[in-house]
């Protein structure tokens, strides 16, 4: 288990926080930091045909140790992560044998993750948590994935005994700003499956997501001294607040479960002459999706018809791009790798947990891109923020259920 711990502890330290407003791949300079010590580590503890492209996507494989012919499956996580939150200096926190009470993460500003709030961490009760302290996220998102994955590799390669057959390896970056697949070679990976290793509390397998996208609504306005705008003034704020008033009340992240769609309103900023609302748009439904799409441009209609005359032309542009789609339809066909996975945690005592995705990984995009690719729990909780840790044990669990797959795969 402490092995575990270091691994995990000089992942998280090295910050690798993407950014959505460039342009480049990797999105930050950072990325390689992580990304260049992962391929070291790699060929150090024996991985063959180890590999880094000047995106920074890495692959490696684990060669078969059996003479019968056995799918080729793969193993995926991100190096990441979210500009949500600050990811420079993290200090992790380890707290042995959690009690199930309060633990003050920063006693200075009064920063306290409680199972009061947090009702999962009394799952963890006598276990080691890994939390932040405070002032930054962990990076168990997916930082966690990556050390399961690691983990795992370094196990079977020092346990010949243990059969399976090719093991494909790759770790992408970007994957927090919705571009983890986006270059990465499917043909190259040579899987017939895999599976990411980005999902949260013990038990998850995901195999259904939100279908997604994000929308740019740009208002224009009229800026007229106050005392003498009567009827001149345009006030593109008030406008935006009038299309945000519009989407239904209730269809929002903090009011919505299970398979519930919404709209997430994440930035706002501008002035009387321009203001620019963006919003990311998600159902798992592919139909309601395409509803919700149609609902942003039917407000936007509603308000150039209102203001066109008096402004001139249109006053709202709306630009609405998908961004991911339910992996359901390409998982389904091939339903037997999650059975695989369904099995492997059966077999070491852990009760799966199938439920959708309330969000989306590097799976989504790779199993429309021909690498079916289901969502296997990763042990962290509260991701994107202060008050997020991961529990060791489950990260132990992660790493045998990696090595269970691989082991049933190999089975005649």
């Amino acid at each position: 288990m402490q092995d575990i711990i270091n691994r995990f502890i000089s992942y998280v330290t090295i910050d690798t926080e993407s950014d959505p407003n460039s342009n480049t791949t990797p999105s930050t300079e950072k990325q390689w930091d992580l990304a260049n010590k992962l391929v070291e580590e790699l060929k150090a503890m024996g991985m063959q045909d180890v590999t880094i492209d000047e995106n920074a996507y890495i692959m490696a494989t684990l060669p078969s140790n059996v003479a019968h012919d056995v799918p080729t499956i793969g193993f995926v996580a991100h190096f990441d992560t979210t500009p949500d939150f600050t990811g420079a200096n993290v200090k992790p926190q380890i707290v042995e044998n959690y009690d199930g009470r309060d633990i003050v993460l920063n006693a200075e500003q009064n920063i306290i993750l409680s199972p009061d709030y947090f009702e999962d961490l009394l799952q963890y009760k006598g276990q080691t948590l890994i939390t932040t302290d405070g002032t930054t996220l962990l990076g168990a998102d997916d930082k966690a994935g990556i050390t399961e994955i690691m983990t795992a590799m370094d196990y079977l390669i020092k346990h010949p005994e243990i059969k399976h057959g090719k093991i494909r390896v790759g770790f992408t970056p970007d994957e927090e700003i919705g571009r983890g697949a986006h270059k990465f070679d499917v043909e190259k990976f040579g899987a017939e499956w895999a599976y990411t290793m980005d999902g949260s509390q013990i038990g998850e397998l995901e195999y259904e997501n939100f279908n997604a996208a994000g929308a740019k609504i740009t208002f224009q306005g009229k800026s007229v001294h106050p005392g003498y705008a009567k009827g001149k003034m345009i006030n593109s704020m008030l406008l935006a607040n009038q299309f945000i008033s519009e989407l239904p009340i209730n269809e929002v992240p903090e009011r919505t479960t299970g398979y519930e769609g919404f709209f997430h309103l994440h930035d706002i900023h501008g002035s009387i002459e321009e203001t620019v609302v963006e919003l990311i748009i998600r159902d798992h439904n592919k139909d309601h999706f395409e509803a919700r799409k149609a609902l942003i441009q039917t407000i936007a209609d509603k308000i150039n018809t209102a203001y066109e005359k008096q402004f001139g032309g249109p006053i709202c542009e709306a630009i609405v791009k998908d961004q991911y789609f339910n992996m359901r339809e390409k998982v389904e066909p091939v339903f037997h790798i999650v059975e695989i996975a369904e099995k492997a945690m059966k077999e070491l005592n852990i009760t799966p947990i199938i439920k959708p995705i309330r969000g989306g990984t590097d799976g989504a995009q790779l199993s429309f891109k021909g690498l079916p690719c289901p969502n296997i729990f990763a042990g962290g909780h509260n991701f994107h923020g202060k008050y997020e840790y991961v529990p060791v044990e489950s990260m132990v669990k992660a790493t045998e259920v990696i090595v269970k797959i691989a082991e049933l795969t190999a089975q005649k």
